[in-house]
């Protein structure tokens, strides 16, 4: 049986959505990548079924099931994207228990990107004694605005949205911990108490480096009053700013940018050290075994500790999750699942998968999917404060806004991430 299945709609270039999507449009694109996911699994089990009986797949079939995979990526873009903005409350409505200091900071913030006026904004920074900005480095924006680019970021970058966070207002944030662990031991209820030995304790540093976006808009924009400045230039750095950040999470190098996991020195699982990154190797060059290939998967899996396992999270890019659709346990059902509910997260295993575009693709020797407790294990340093520098003369007759934050990243719990390697050792 053939299953049909609409093509994913997609918004005029420049088309607004005055109130967002509703929730009907919410189920009915649910809808259609639940009917797309159920066509895939049926060109798969024929692809299979042809292999069985003809030692190779049909042609059709295969790029058949090879377009209704790319139809499937396309939905679930698109099922995310609608409940994102269903989900994004409006920056304008009424601020409650809002101070007076923060109000008079918003006013002279709006005045100063609308008009250039910065004389108020510098007197309120100067009598606050920010040490943060200066007009030569721009003016903080209001503590509202940062909230949202915040929370826009979180929603937009996959490794930001599963790591843990901390706020910082220094330039460096140290993490002390213990190489040999607590000193600990039994001893009975009226028994001496022997001296405990001395800890030893090292050092990690998450230095917070500068991440920037400049958005550019005409001074008709910035004239018009229905226009919420908070609201779109948090919106306009956002996509700078989680492109850039989620390339450095995955695989930065920590000159001038957080350093990735995938940039720590990685050895086989059986030859672990604290300071480097365990993997579990497929046994083939670029490619998943050919019989049972869940069980490297699986192996994956238990190659973390159970503390770490309960909260543990797969990471890959969506041509490794295409692949990995494909792949049945040895009781004939997919290990891949989509999302239960619209907003939701896809599965493997059981464990919810974060699409990360900046993990490399399935190739020789590639650490191509990651699993582990992210949260314990990678941590995101932002250091409080965005700011913003009004430049209307470089690029004449638009206004540029030279936005700035300051942000760091590294692997902190060596124990917590575990990779998978395809290849043979």
């Amino acid at each position: 049986m053939t299953r049909h299945f609409a093509r994913p709609r997609s918004r005029k270039e420049g088309e607004e959505i005055a109130a967002g999507p509703t929730s009907l449009e919410v189920v009915e694109a649910f809808d259609e990548f639940m009917a797309a996911f159920e066509a895939f699994k049926e060109a798969n089990d024929e692809r299979l079924a042809q292999i069985e009986s003809r030692v190779s797949a049909d042609v059709v079939t295969t790029e058949k099931m090879e377009r209704i995979n790319r139809a499937l990526d396309e939905h679930k873009r698109l099922v995310d994207g609608l409940v994102l903005k269903s989900r994004r409350p409006p920056l304008s409505g009424e601020r409650p228990e809002t101070s007076l200091s923060a109000l008079q900071h918003t006013a002279a913030f709006e005045g100063y990107v609308r008009h250039g006026a910065e004389g108020q904004l510098r007197a309120l920074e100067a009598k606050a004694m920010s040490v943060s900005s200066d007009p030569d480095g721009g003016y903080l924006v209001p503590d509202e605005t940062e909230r949202e680019i915040g929370r826009m970021l979180s929603q937009a970058s996959p490794i930001r949205a599963i790591a843990g966070v901390r706020e910082i207002s220094a330039s460096v944030y140290k993490k002390p911990f213990a190489i040999t662990g607590p000193a600990t031991g039994w001893v009975g209820e009226t028994a001496a108490r022997p001296e405990t030995n001395s800890a030893t304790l090292a050092e990690l540093t998450f230095p917070a480096m500068e991440l920037y976006a400049m958005p550019a808009a005409t001074q008709t924009l910035l004239d018009d009053s229905a226009v919420n400045i908070d609201e779109w230039i948090a919106g306009e750095v956002q996509v700078a700013f989680a492109e850039q950040e989620g390339a450095a999470f995955v695989s930065g190098d920590g000159s001038n940018k957080p350093r990735g996991f995938l940039d720590y020195t990685a050895v086989a699982e059986a030859s672990w050290s604290w300071g480097n990154l365990g993997y579990v190797a497929t046994g083939v060059d670029g490619a998943f075994p050919a019989s049972d290939p869940s069980d490297v998967l699986i192996d994956l899996v238990y190659a973390l500790k159970a503390g770490y396992r309960q909260n543990a999270t797969w990471v890959m890019n969506r041509r490794a999750q295409g692949e990995i659709r494909k792949i049945k346990d040895a009781d004939g059902n997919y290990i891949w699942q989509p999302a239960a509910q619209a907003g939701g997260t896809a599965s493997l295993l059981n464990f919810p998968v974060a699409e990360a575009e900046d993990m490399p693709d399935i190739g020789s020797d590639t650490r191509a999917i990651a699993f582990g407790d992210f949260r314990r294990g990678y941590l995101v340093v932002d250091r409080l404060g965005v700011r913003i520098l009004r430049d209307p003369y470089s690029a004449k007759p638009y206004v540029l806004f030279y936005t700035t934050k300051r942000v760091g990243g590294g692997v902190q719990d060596f124990d917590a991430i575990k990779l998978m390697k395809f290849g043979v050792s």
